[in-house]
């Protein structure tokens, strides 16, 4: 734990964001790392009070960093060193999809289909 300024991929991968170091570098390169509305670079420092905005998937996550961290911690460590600020998203309906050449569903197939659209 350090009280001055971390590197971005060496915050997300300490707070635990990214697996790997080099996975959050590869995201900064790729642009999906903002800090405080900026794209940022892989070196570019953070301190407590900056807010991160990190795409995950599709979705954005809004960090606002707490305490700067350069060495990877346990999970408890890690969710104490920054607010999650992230909006939470409405649930999204699955669509009963088999894969082309599966051949015909089986009773229980069908079963489950007809209760995943709500037709029991």
């Amino acid at each position: 734990m350090s009280e001055g300024p971390a590197r971005v991929d060496s915050w997300l991968w300490a707070v635990r964001i990214y697996k790997t170091r080099s996975a959050a570098t590869t995201a900064c390169r790729a642009g999906h790392v903002r800090v405080n509305g900026d794209k940022a670079k892989a070196a570019q420092p953070v301190k407590p009070g900056d807010e991160l905005r990190v795409r995950i998937s599709g979705f954005d996550r809004i960090l606002v960093v707490r305490q700067t961290l350069t060495k990877r911690v346990g999970a408890p460590l890690a969710a104490a060193a920054y607010d999650d600020r992230t909006p939470p998203r409405e649930p999204m309906a699955m669509n009963a999809v088999r894969d082309r050449g599966a051949g015909r569903p089986t009773k229980r197939e069908r079963r489950d289909i007809d209760r995943l659209r709500g037709r029991e």
